[in-house]
């Protein structure tokens, strides 16, 4: 610490932070600030996953390019320092929200943080990736067509049983892939829940997380922030049903004209074939977590419940999948 973080003076106390299900992340309390650190679970690990360099790398990029991204400090690949790779960034201070309604927060506000959400990710899918040294972030070729193959290899690579829907979905999905939007730089899990807000104004003030980030197409983000507006039932959360002018949260169509405002779209294509995809490749990470519960290398002791989640999101997805004309 001494040595890659300036202005680091110690003694320093190290907490987990409760929740996660892949990489580990921990405060380090210090004479001098709080940091936080991120790294690889141990033991035996699906291949090409939890990938804290590749995190270390994009947010290194944008922190450079003033985008809410905490600032990344230091990166070790040794094992023999913690057991495996991590790396330390800086701690950002702000708010977290686990109830998507934001019962906490004033009417007003309420509509502000989402607006802020939508425009961000708008503002990071701007980004040119060659331009600001990410050319090579991710694969050349159509993001979905790459991604279908990368969770169908995990999906098979941690399934324990037969799911019909999951089934049926790596059959459609890869028969039915949209042609590409344009290249962004792509989060791949931004949420709400990844999302940290300024401590009293309701704006973004850090977006985290960044495991699933690769070059590729921006709706396949657009998509699954706006799942949250389709979804609410015990395994999920969500905000569909809700009451949106009562609570003064914006529409799907309200986030989806702060995003194209922002992002220089003028209209976005049918959203139902991206939130079948979303959702199967979520049912594929919770395999994943599964198996990492079987062998013991799951990050969070909340991780049991993403098993109850496989079969449901399947089943949503091929309903999705049908939407979209799957027959």
């Amino acid at each position: 610490m001494r040595d890659q973080v300036d202005g680091y003076r110690g003694p320093l106390e190290v907490s987990k932070f409760a929740g996660g299900q892949s990489n580990p992340t921990y405060r380090i309390t210090a004479a001098s600030g709080s940091y936080v650190l991120r790294r690889k679970p141990v033991g035996q690990l699906v291949a090409s996953a939890h990938a804290v360099d590749r995190e270390f790398r994009v947010i290194s990029a944008l922190h450079a390019q003033d985008f809410l991204v905490p600032r990344a400090y230091a990166l070790c690949m040794d094992d023999a320092v913690l057991g495996s790779a991590f790396y330390v960034m800086s701690m950002v201070d702000g708010r977290m929200f686990s109830d998507q309604l934001l019962p906490d927060v004033s009417r007003e506000d309420r509509r502000a943080i989402f607006t802020s959400q939508a425009e961000t990710l708008a503002k990071l899918h701007n980004f040119t990736p060659a331009e600001i040294g990410l050319g090579d972030y991710g694969k050349p070729g159509n993001y979905f067509e790459r991604q279908l193959r990368l969770w169908e290899r995990q999906y098979r690579a941690a399934q324990d049983r037969d799911i019909p829907d999951m089934e049926k979905l790596l059959e459609w999905l890869p028969s039915t892939v949209p042609p590409q939007q344009r290249l962004s730089i792509v989060h791949g899990d931004y949420k709400l829940h990844n999302v940290m807000f300024h401590k009293t104004e309701p704006r973004v003030a850090a977006v985290l997380d960044w495991e699933l980030s690769t070059l590729g197409d921006p709706m396949a983000d657009l998509s699954y922030m706006l799942m949250q507006w389709i979804r609410n039932d015990d395994l999920f959360g969500g905000l569909h049903g809700a009451d949106f002018e009562g609570l003064n949260i914006p529409t799907v169509q309200e986030m989806l004209e702060s995003y194209c405002a922002t992002a220089g779209y003028d209209e976005v294509p049918d959203l139902d074939w991206y939130f079948a995809f979303n959702m199967f490749r979520l049912a594929a990470i919770s395999q994943g977590i599964a198996a990492r519960i079987k062998d013991g290398t799951a990050a969070s002791d909340k991780a049991h419940v993403a098993v109850k989640r496989i079969v449901p999101l399947a089943k949503s997805a091929w309903e999705y999948a049908q939407k979209a004309g799957a027959k």
